[in-house]
C-alpha cells in the first residue's frame, strides 16, 4: 500500500471515529435533556398513587403493595368539582384557540396581501404587544370586565386569552402567508373568486402555521392561574388549575389529591402533543426559518 492510500486511510478512520464520537455525545445530551424534563412529570405521576406518609418517605420510590392507593383519584372525583372543573377549561381553551386562529389568519392574511403606509405599524404593535406582559394590566382589564358585567364568566377568560396570544399568532401567520405563491393568489381572482373566497383558497397552504398556533395558544391557556383567579373565582366558573388550590390548604395539604388532580390535568396536553407533535414541530420550525 502507498503512503498516500495509508494517510487518506488513517484520515478516514479518524474522521469516522470522531463522527460515532459526535452522535454519542448529541444523543447523550439529548436523552439528559429528555430525563430532565420527563422527570418531574414522572415524579407527580408516581406520587399521585401513593400515601401521603409515602411520598414525603420516599418520594422517588416505586408504589408498593403496602404504599400504593389510588384514594387521591376517588378524592379528586367526589370531594372536588373536577368535571365542571375540566368542562370550563376545555370550553375556554377550545374558543381561545378557534378565536385566535381566525383573527389572526385573517389578520395576517391583510397585513401581507394589503400594503398600505399603516401596514408596518400595525405589524409593529403586534410585535409590540409580544414583549408586553398581558399581567401587568391585571387592574386595567379587571375593571373593564366590571364596567362589562363580565366578572366571574368564562366570557372574560376568553377575551383576555384571545387578545393575549393573538400578537404572537399574527406574527407567525404572516411569515406563512409571505411564502404562499403569487400564482396562486393571480388564478384565484382571474377565476372571480372575491378576497375572503381567495383567503380560503390559499388557507391550505399555511395549515402547518395554524397547527403551530393552536399548540401554542392551548399550553398557556390550560396552564394559566392568574386570571382565572382574578376574573373567574367563582365555584361554578373554576378551571382546573384553579380547582387543584382547593386541595392545598394554609395548614393541611391533600398531597395525594392534589398530585392525582395534576396528573388529570396534563392529559390534555399530552395527548395533544402525541396526536399533533409532528404538525407543531414543523410549524414552528418552518415559521422560524421564514
Amino acid at each position: 500500500m502507498s503512503s498516500s492510500a495509508k494517510v487518506s486511510a488513517s484520515f478516514y478512520g479518524s474522521s469516522r471515529q470522531r463522527m460515532v464520537l459526535d452522535r454519542i455525545v448529541v444523543h447523550g445530551l439529548l436523552i439528559f435533556f429528555v430525563l430532565l424534563a420527563l422527570g418531574p412529570i414522572f415524579i407527580v405521576i408516581l406520587n399521585s398513587f401513593k400515601t401521603t406518609p409515602a411520598i414525603f418517605g420516599g418520594p422517588f420510590d416505586l408504589p408498593t403493595v403496602k404504599t400504593f392507593s389510588v384514594d387521591g383519584y376517588i378524592r379528586v372525583f367526589t370531594r372536588g368539582n373536577f368535571f365542571l372543573n375540566y368542562r370550563n377549561s376545555l370550553v375556554v381553551t377550545v374558543s381561545t384557540i378557534v378565536l385566535t386562529v381566525v383573527f389572526s389568519a385573517l389578520a395576517a392574511y391583510g397585513l401581507v396581501e394589503y400594503r398600505l403606509k399603516i401596514t408596518p405599524v400595525i405589524a409593529g404593535l403586534f410585535v409590540v404587544g409580544i414583549m408586553l406582559p398581558i399581567r401587568l394590566g391585571t387592574v386595567p382589564i379587571l375593571e373593564i370586565m366590571i364596567a362589562w358585567r363580565l366578572v366571574d364568566t368564562l366570557t372574560a377568560l376568553v377575551l383576555v386569552y384571545t387578545a393575549m396570544s393573538v400578537p404572537i399568532a399574527v406574527t407567525l401567520m404572516m411569515a406563512y402567508f409571505r411564502t404562499v405563491p403569487t400564482e396562486i393568489k393571480e388564478a384565484a381572482r382571474m377565476d372571480g373568486a372575491g378576497e375572503f373566497r381567495t383567503f380560503l383558497i390559499v388557507l391550505p397552504v399555511v395549515k402547518p402555521g395554524l397547527a403551530a398556533v393552536a399548540t401554542l395558544t392551548m399550553l398557556p391557556v390550560w396552564n394559566d392561574l392568574w386570571f382565572p383567579l382574578i376574573l373567574s373565582p367563582g365555584r361554578s366558573n373554576q378551571t382546573v388549575t384553579l380547582g387543584v388550590q382547593q386541595f392545598v390548604g394554609q395548614f393541611l395539604s391533600d398531597y395525594p389529591a392534589l398530585l392525582a388532580a395534576l396528573t388529570l390535568g396534563i392529559l390534555p396536553l399530552v395527548v395533544l402533543y402525541v396526536v399533533f407533535s409532528r404538525q407543531f414541530v414543523r410549524g414552528l420550525s418552518q415559521g422560524v426559518g421564514k
